[in-house]
C-alpha cells in the first residue's frame, strides 16, 4: 500500500541516519550533514535545530511503528542535550563546531591504538567489528591519520548471528564500550560551543521536548521543557509582548524575527499538551495576537520576516521555504490551526487558511520545499480532530485516559483537559462551560471534529473508535 511504502522509506532513512557517521555513535547527536553518498562522513558540527526537528522524526516514527528503537534514539539525542547543550538557567545553547585543535572532526575519531589502550583485547576487537575499525582509516581524511568514524553497517540482529552472541548481551557490551570511550573522550579538547541562547531555536527544542515527555511520559523531559520556556518568558520577553532574539551571558537583545515568535507558540502548544497547564494556552494566544499585528500582511496576506514596529527597511520579506528548519510561515499556519481548533477561534482559523492560500502556488509548484506548510494544510483539510477530556486531576483514571490518548499517532488532533469542568477555560474557551465533567469524577472523553462532538464516554475503545482507529 502506499502509506505502507512511504513508513518503509522514512524508517530506512531514519535507521541509516542514526547507523552512519553523521551520528555521534559515543556521545549520541546528530552531525550537521553528510558530505558523502554513504552517509559515512559528516560535516561534524552540531546544531541545536537539527536535534530538535529529528527528534519529533523519530517520535513519528515511534508512534506509527510501536518500535523501541526509535524511542531508544529520542532518549539519546535528549540525553546529549540535556548533558552537554543545556544552560544552568535551563535554556538551549546553539551549536558545538566541527573543529578542535584545528582540525575537522579531531574529537570525534578514532585510531586503533587509541581503542586497544581504553578497552580490552578482546573488547576492541568486538567494537571493531561492530563499528567497521580498520587499522589504516575508514575515510578519506583518516587513511592519512589512520583514524575511524564509528559506524554501523548492518543491524544489530545480523550481527549477533555473525559474532554469535545474543542481541540482548550485544546491545550491553557495545553500551559498556560506549559508556568507556565517551569518559576517555571527555579529556580530550572538545570543540568550542556557541553558547548562544536563541529564542526562535529554543521554542523548537522546547517543542521536541515537550512533545517527547507528553510521548515516552518521561518527567524529565517535561521538566526541561518548562524550565527552558521560563526562561525565554523571563529573559527574552519584553513586559509589552514583544520577544527578543538572543541571550548570552546575561544579556539579552536584538528585535525578534517572525521564526522567534511562531517557534516559541509551538513550544507553547507542546508544553499545554505535556502538562496542561492552562497559562501556556494563554500565552501562546497572546503571542500569537502580537504575531498577527506586528508581521501579518493585512494587504496580500501571509506573515511578514520582521515586524513593523522595527527596523524600517526598504522591502519587508516572507519566508516559506521548508529547509534545514521550518520556515515561520509554514509553522504559524500549523499553529494558527491547532490553536484554532482548540479554541474556537474562528478568526485563528481564517489566518491559518489565507496562509496556505498566500502561498498555494509555490506550493503546488513544488511541494517537497514546503513539507511543513503541507502539515499544516493536511491538519487543516482533516480528517483531524478535538479531544475534550473532562475529570478529576487527582485520580488515576483520568491520567490513564490522557496518557492513552496521547499515545495513539494521531498527529492531527489537539486535546483540552478540564481538570475539574470547564471553568478555567471561560476565559480562552468559552464554549467547554456547554461540556459538563462526570458526576462521579471518572474521565469523560468528548471527540469533536469540526467543533462539532459526540455522546461523551468513558470507554477508552469507543474513543479510539470515534477518532477513527480501530
Amino acid at each position: 500500500k502506499g502509506n505502507d511504502t512511504a513508513l518503509n522509506m522514512a524508517e530506512f532513512s531514519l535507521k541509516a541516519m542514526r547507523n552512519g557517521g553523521m551520528y555521534d555513535q559515543i556521545g549520541y547527536g546528530f552531525h550537521r550533514y553528510s558530505v558523502d553518498s554513504r552517509w559515512l562522513v559528516p560535516h561534524f558540527e552540531k546544531m541545536l535545530y537539527d536535534q530538535a526537528i529529528l527528534v519529533q522524526a523519530y517520535l513519528d516514527a515511534f508512534q506509527a511503528t510501536g518500535d523501541s528503537y526509535y524511542s531508544k534514539v529520542v532518549d539519546e539525542i535528549l540525553t546529549y542535550i540535556l548533558r552537554d547543550m543545556t544552560s544552568l538557567e535551563g535554556g538551549f545553547y546553539s551549536a558545538e563546531d566541527a573543529d578542535s585543535e584545528g582540525e575537522e572532526g579531531k574529537f570525534y575519531v578514532w585510531k586503533t591504538s587509541e581503542l586497544e589502550q581504553v578497552l580490552s583485547k578482546e573488547d576492541a576487537d568486538l567494537y571493531g567489528k561492530v563499528f567497521n575499525i580498520k587499522i589504516g582509516g575508514n575515510w578519506n581524511d583518516g587513511y592519512r591519520h589512520k583514524t575511524n568514524i564509528p559506524h554501523l553497517t548492518k543491524d544489530l540482529s545480523t550481527l549477533s548471528l555473525q559474532l554469535s552472541i545474543s542481541v540482548e548481551d550485544l546491545i550491553n557490551r557495545i553500551d559498556e564500550m560506549r559508556s568507556k570511550l565517551f569518559i576517555i573522550r571527555e579529556n580530550r579538547i572538545h570543540p568550542q560551543k556557541d553558547d548562544k541562547i536563541l529564542t526562535d531555536w529554543n521554542g523548537l527544542m522546547i517543542a521536541a521536548m515537550a512533545r517527547a515527555g507528553a510521548i515516552l511520559n518521561n518527567e524529565y523531559y517535561g521538566r526541561a521543557a518548562e524550565y527552558a520556556m521560563e526562561f525565554i518568558l523571563k529573559n527574552l520577553k519584553n513586559k509589552d509582548g514583544s520577544l527578543l532574539k538572543r541571550f548570552r551571558n546575561g544579556n539579552s537583545g536584538l528585535t525578534a524575527v517572525l521564526d522567534d515568535y511562531a517557534f516559541t507558540i509551538w513550544g507553547l502548544i507542546e508544553l499545554y499538551h505535556l502538562n496542561y497547564d492552562t497559562k501556556y494556552l494563554e500565552i501562546a494566544m497572546e503571542l500569537s495576537e502580537y504575531q498577527i499585528d506586528q508581521f501579518w500582511d493585512f494587504e496580500n496576506n501571509g506573515f511578514f520576516f520582521t515586524a513593523l514596529s522595527g527596523e524600517q527597511l526598504l522591502v519587508r520579506s516572507k519566508e516559506v521555504y521548508d529547509g534545514a528548519i521550518p520556515s515561520g510561515n509554514s509553522v504559524s499556519a500549523y499553529n494558527f490551526i491547532r490553536l484554532a481548533r482548540m479554541t474556537s477561534r474562528s478568526d485563528f482559523e481564517d489566518i491559518a487558511f489565507q496562509l496556505m492560500n498566500a502561498f498555494s502556488g509555490k506550493i503546488k509548484r513544488s511541494p517537497s520545499g514546503y513539507a511543513m506548510m503541507l502539515q499544516a494544510a493536511d491538519f487543516a483539510f482533516g480528517p483531524s480532530f478535538e479531544v475534550i477530556v473532562f475529570g478529576k486531576e487527582n485520580k488515576d483514571e483520568t491520567h490513564e485516559m490522557l496518557e492513552k490518548i496521547q499515545s495513539l499517532y494521531m498527529p492531527n488532533r489537539v486535546m483540552i483537559f478540564g481538570k475539574n469542568g470547564g471553568e478555567e477555560f471561560k476565559n480562552i474557551i468559552p464554549f467547554v462551560g456547554n461540556y459538563q465533567p462526570a458526576k462521579d469524577g471518572k474521565p469523560l472523553v468528548y471527540v469533536c471534529q469540526n467543533f462539532s462532538c459526540k455522546l461523551p464516554t468513558d470507554d477508552f475503545d469507543l474513543v479510539k473508535e470515534q477518532l477513527g482507529e480501530n
